[in-house]
């Protein structure tokens, strides 16, 4: 009685727990993860440039006075003896430089828009394999804690025979060793599959890991092969276009610095009264370059560009590689499960089928039964953890050509 109460409370606290798909756990990643709250702000930072790199500047209002005296024998006559000057200075950037300006930022801004894209990339990869993994986890804790209970009724069995004096005590001793291994197994996997729960929410960028009951499933219906597609996935990996950008980027500052090599232009033009006279004032001034004509900062830029340059070869190979080994890994752990595992599977049934129709029957002895038990369990095991480094390998291939976002 006691054991059915815990089964119908464990059976409730299921069936009270919210379903959890793949998509949605994704989704809630990519809207409250703190490392993509942090990008939107950093895009948010480089619009500010934008917004900020075409205003132009604001003119100088100047108001000077001079020859002003505190001493002597008589007093300073303000309007006759001083000389007095209100004027605007406005600077004018020569060489085009506020449109260049503008250019570089809204390249940063580019930049910035794609870096967000690949972390929220990065973020949805983490995710999709953490789901596999402890979903993986808990159906492989679910077929041990079967197991156990399969077990624990063959105990039952067992002792029956031995009160009734049909078996001897120890082959009920070695029956009960092989369901108390197999229930450290269970314990093991179910830590297991907390831990991979956990990992899970964590990679959404949770703070709470509540119990969760999975929605998806670990087996597919229909098997439709993926198809590889170098060229494609370096069209559409938002690393090779965030590379291209960082390039432009480089190759932008570079025109910028070699515009700041000209020197603006300072342009003044207002009023001055000198001994009671009221006349008029304008002048021009502008640095002469003959020491600083930003040869550090061009100097700089052109190394910025070579490297991009080599950032862009690098991404290139590192996503041809990518896509290769994602590529051989799906195809491997396709023809496991199609070639491989499922004839085991067959096989291991069939053996464990037999032994226990033998040992019923008296043809076999016990330890012929646990062995076949024991490797049909193994099996098992091998055929779920192969379903989910299947279903991760179709995400891992899917991200590296670029499917998913």
């Amino acid at each position: 009685m006691t054991r059915l109460l815990a089964v119908l409370a464990m059976a409730c606290g299921a069936a009270a727990q919210e379903p959890l798909t793949l998509e949605a756990a994704v989704e809630r990643a990519l809207a409250s993860h703190p490392l993509l709250a942090e990008g939107r702000q950093r895009v948010e930072s480089a619009r500010g440039q934008l917004r900020q790199a075409p205003l132009t500047f604001n003119p100088k209002l100047v108001l000077q006075a001079e020859n002003y005296r505190a001493w002597g024998a008589r007093p300073i006559q303000t309007s006759r003896e001083t000389d007095d000057f209100a004027y605007l200075q406005q600077t004018f950037e020569t060489a085009g430089k506020r449109g260049k300006r503008a250019e570089l930022a809204s390249r940063g801004l580019r930049a910035a828009e794609l870096e967000l894209a690949v972390l929220r990339r990065q973020v949805a990869r983490d995710v999709s394999l953490a789901y596999w993994a402890a979903l993986g986890a808990q159906k492989m804790h679910e077929l041990l804690l079967e197991s156990v209970r399969n077990f624990e009724k063959i105990v039952e069995y067992h002792e029956i025979r031995v009160r009734e004096g049909a078996m001897a005590e120890n082959d009920l001793l070695r029956v009960k060793l092989e369901l108390g291994r197999i229930q450290l197994a269970a314990n093991n996997a179910g830590l297991d599959a907390a831990k991979a729960r956990i990992e899970l929410f964590r990679a959404m960028g949770q703070t709470a890991f509540p119990e969760v009951r999975f929605a998806e499933a670990l087996q597919l219906d229909e098997d439709r092969p993926l198809l590889t597609d170098e060229e494609e996935a370096l069209r559409r990996r938002p690393e090779m276009q965030l590379a291209q950008a960082r390039l432009e980027q480089a190759r932008g500052n570079l025109v910028l610095q070699r515009a700041n090599a000209t020197p603006n232009l300072d342009a003044l033009f207002g009023y001055k009264r000198s001994m009671g006279e009221n006349t008029l004032i304008a002048g021009l001034q502008w640095d002469l370059p003959v020491l600083n004509r930003n040869q550090g900062n061009i100097q700089s830029a052109a190394a910025d560009i070579k490297a991009a340059e080599a950032n862009l070869a690098a991404t290139e190979a590192i996503i041809r590689a990518e896509v290769k080994a994602a590529a051989a890994e799906y195809q491997t752990r396709r023809a496991q499960l199609r070639d491989l595992v499922g004839r085991l599977r067959s096989q291991a049934d069939e053996t464990a089928r037999i032994a226990q129709s033998a040992y019923r029957l008296g043809g076999a002895d016990l330890l012929r039964l646990l062995d076949a038990e024991r490797l049909r369990i193994e099996i098992e095991l091998v055929h779920y953890r192969a379903w989910m480094e299947y279903r991760q390998s179709m995400e891992v291939l899917a991200f590296a050509l670029g499917v998913k976002p």
